[in-house]
């Protein structure tokens, strides 16, 4: 269906020349993109349930039929209903292990929890942001209030749309500012449209108000070759320098890929990180997001966190005595590797025996299930997770299948943010060429670094 034919057209900003300026890099992969040169390109959508809904659907469409030769690899996370009091943690296991060059985003709730989410974007990878302001839909918001610098309860949604957001992409750079707030309003009237022509309740969209939000975002992803390439330096290749079999290059980032050449199928190296193998380093493993609550995407549990080293394996919370509204209950904790790992309650936090699992009471997100979806809890209820390797210590270069799209093995994601030694040691028979060695640089770095 043509929607374009259905709707009326939005029309293109005027200010349009500027808008793109804050996520060049990924732009630049799109654009460059050739039939035999495909760049990958990662795409992330997160927020809550406007996030789910078909505008971001139809973006991804875009993009595909836009930049076709483009190795485009589009995911989205987004959970309904979770402000970013609660994002924050369900991120540590959606967001930053995704490794996104662009992030699409859009979520309501503090703004403290919001930049949190932010800071860490651009703290622990090398992701452009796209930030959402808010649409409107309330009639009062047809007329543009006065910016007020300080929030109130009554003034909260001017004071974020039009001061915190602005001011959170000034301030940190590396982020897009997505206005949609002023374009939705001069689109409501341009065509004379009260704000509930574009929705199917108080916030939600309808399928015209989809298309509206589509075709905003759409303005913002915008190519501008000629504009200083700020960027260039998140994301560097460094040409192999090997001294006999052995290579060391010092680096500052936390991440490390290897892009291997054809001749270099079937060979392997070792890869020493300051000294030790990668999957000796704490930082280098993850977790998936926890299983959710029956029929949904809903996580369980919104963050698991460990105060001793991970190993790969699965875990399991069994969930005991739950009370009828799901805030009280006991379990217990056991992992396919470490076995039974102690028990606890709801209302303490937790650590297990191994150090391996901690819960804090504000991550069980079982009660909020509970309230929102009604259904009974299961007597079985359990909540699962797996740990995952974000690395490789003895990484085996894969043939080149496809000669049009880059092979890249990541060795390791998620080190500090800082300096670093990479040491490669090869057999000596069986040295790989390397077409190059990538490091990424995130563009913040942690006060506490």
């Amino acid at each position: 269906m043509n929607q374009a034919a259905i709707y009326p057209p939005v029309p293109l900003a005027p200010d349009r020349k500027l808008f793109g300026l804050g996520i060049q890099r990924t732009m630049t992969l799109l654009a460059t993109s050739t039939p035999k040169h495909r760049n990958t390109v990662r795409v992330l959508f997160y927020g809550q349930s406007i996030t789910e809904q078909d505008w971001s659907r139809q973006v991804a469409d875009w993009l595909r039929s836009t930049y076709p030769n483009a190795n485009l690899i589009i995911e989205n996370r987004a959970i309904g209903g979770h402000s970013s009091q609660l994002l924050w943690r369900t991120a540590e296991a959606d967001l930053y292990p995704f490794q996104p060059d662009l992030l699409i985003f859009h979520v309501y709730g503090s703004h403290l929890d919001y930049e949190k989410i932010i800071r860490n974007v651009l703290e622990r990878t090398t992701a452009e942001v796209l930030i959402q302001t808010d649409h409107i839909t309330k009639p009062e918001e047809l007329v543009d209030p006065a910016t007020q610098p300080e929030p109130t309860m009554a003034n909260w949604s001017a004071w974020w749309n039009q001061f915190f957001l602005p001011d959170l992409a000034k301030r940190l750079g590396h982020v897009e500012l997505l206005n949609q707030r002023v374009l939705w309003r001069q689109y409501l009237n341009e065509k004379h449209l009260a704000p509930a022509q574009l929705l199917k309740d108080g916030v939600h969209l309808n399928d015209w108000g989809c298309y509206v939000m589509a075709k905003l975002v759409e303005q913002h992803l915008a190519y501008h070759p000629d504009e200083p390439k700020l960027w260039s330096s998140m994301v560097k290749d460094t040409k192999p320098k090997w001294d006999g079999n052995r290579l060391e290059l010092n680096f500052i980032g936390n991440r490390v890929d290897l892009v291997p050449m054809d001749s270099d199928a079937g060979k392997n190296v070792r890869v020493l990180i300051d000294g030790q193998p990668p999957s000796a380093i704490p930082n280098l493993y993850g977790v998936t997001r926890v299983s959710p609550w029956p029929g949904t995407n809903w996580p369980l549990i919104l963050r698991i966190t460990a105060k001793n080293p991970l190993k790969i394996e699965d875990w399991t919370v069994s969930f005991h005595n739950v009370s009828e509204d799901g805030k009280s209950f006991s379990f217990d904790v056991a992992g396919s590797k470490t076995g039974p790992d102690g028990e606890g309650r709801s209302d303490k936090p937790f650590e297990s025996s191994s150090g391996r699992v901690a819960i804090e009471p504000e991550d069980w997100n079982l009660a909020y299930c509970k309230a929102v979806f009604k259904s009974a809890i299961p007597t079985d209820l359990k909540a699962t997770w797996t740990v995952v390797p974000h690395f490789i210590d003895l990484p085996v270069f894969p043939a080149i299948t496809d000669p049009t799209e880059e092979t890249v093995v990541t060795v390791a994601q998620g080190l500090s943010n800082g300096p670093h030694r990479l040491v490669l040691e090869a057999a000596s028979d069986a040295r790989p060429q390397l077409k190059a060695i990538r490091i990424y640089r995130p563009p913040l770095v942690p006060s506490a670094q």
